[in-house]
């Protein structure tokens, strides 16, 4: 899709389409999907956000029953998911991984700038001018 093409399209489908694969140009409702263990993660107890990575969201496949580990550090080799780079004593990395699943299958949006506010699906953060900038 064009940036002239997304510019006529309008703000709210540009957020929608980080959120869900089947955005369409006019929806102006946004769904971020829900971490079905949100409740018993401690996402929001980590309040620093990682390194930031890539500019984008990273579209992938998800199924319904499996449990993810989305990378917060930043410093994972297979980003979005983690690969236990946090462990390695040496980088001394505070983030931890946010553990989740999804409520379908199908595909979704994962936040790869690490900034989002809700972890780990993309809402739009990487946008920000000081985001698109840290990132060549």
């Amino acid at each position: 899709m064009s940036l002239i093409l997304r510019r006529n399209l309008g703000a709210s489908w540009l957020l929608k389409a980080c959120y869900s694969s089947s955005a369409k140009p006019g929806d102006s409702a946004k769904t971020i999907p829900k971490n079905l263990l949100e409740d018993k993660q401690t996402a929001v107890l980590q309040k620093e956000n990682g390194a930031i990575f890539d500019k984008r969201p990273f579209k992938i496949h998800l199924d319904k029953d499996k449990t993810y580990s989305w990378c917060l550090c930043g410093k994972s080799k297979s980003q979005p998911l983690c690969d236990g780079m946090h462990k390695n004593e040496f980088l001394k990395i505070k983030q931890r991984p946010i553990r989740f699943k999804v409520e379908k299958s199908g595909d979704y949006w994962l936040c790869n700038c690490k900034q989002t506010t809700h972890r780990p699906f993309c809402d739009g953060t990487h946008k920000q001018p000081h985001i698109q900038s840290a990132v060549k």
